[in-house]
């Protein structure tokens, strides 16, 4: 028996498909900006590149604010208890119509995986992708006051390292929103909020 649930609000689809949409054109200038292709030309992709990027900043504050604010932070706690179930499913069990070890529920949206996903994403990735953005944006202002070692190239590997991460953290996301009882309904629940959950 399937049950639906709300789980998703208005904000966090909001968020969840702005912040999509911000980091895809982000990846797509970024290529551009790294010469793969033309065709905005180099100083208007940096432009729009630089403008997504500090929507995206803008709107990471405001989905920070209202995670506090909300108590919805408590969604991204790590644990590991069960991250091994999730994972075997993930590659194995998925492939051989096994029941998903995990039910969501409006107070744990993630799964264990989920979670520490979420956590690399938002400890490690984010702030190295921040923090070298504006970096590469600020670069004349602080390149004589840093020690040797720390110059352009160094900064900009660094932002597309981590930028790699990102597009395969996309990638992996996009496929696994494919896993539902339906190929498109993790989808449909993000735009609607509502998700079907086996009781």
């Amino acid at each position: 028996m399937t049950e639906r649930l709300y789980v998703f609000k208005r904000f966090e689809r909001f968020w969840h498909w702005a912040q999509a949409a911000l980091i895809i054109t982000m990846l797509l200038t970024g290529f551009e900006i790294h010469g793969s292709y033309h065709l905005l030309g180099f100083q208007k992709a940096v432009g729009i590149h630089a403008f997504a990027a500090w929507a995206l900043i803008t709107l990471w504050v405001f989905a920070i604010f209202w995670h506090f604010t909300t108590g919805e932070w408590r969604q991204y706690i790590p644990t590991l208890k069960n991250v091994d179930v999730i994972f075997r499913y993930y590659v194995l069990g998925i492939f051989t119509g096994a029941p998903h070890p995990y039910r969501i529920t409006q107070l744990r949206k993630h799964n264990p995986l989920q979670r520490l996903s979420y956590l690399v994403i938002k400890l490690f990735i984010n702030p190295l992708i921040w923090a070298s953005g504006l970096g590469l944006l600020y670069y004349q202002a602080w390149r004589d006051a840093v020690p040797a070692g720390l110059d352009l190239a160094a900064v900009a590997m660094l932002h597309t390292v981590m930028a790699f991460a990102m597009l395969i953290f996309l990638i992996v996301h996009v496929y696994l929103t494919t896993t539902g009882h339906t190929p498109l309904a993790h989808i449909r629940a993000m735009i609607t909020g509502y998700e079907d959950v086996d009781g």
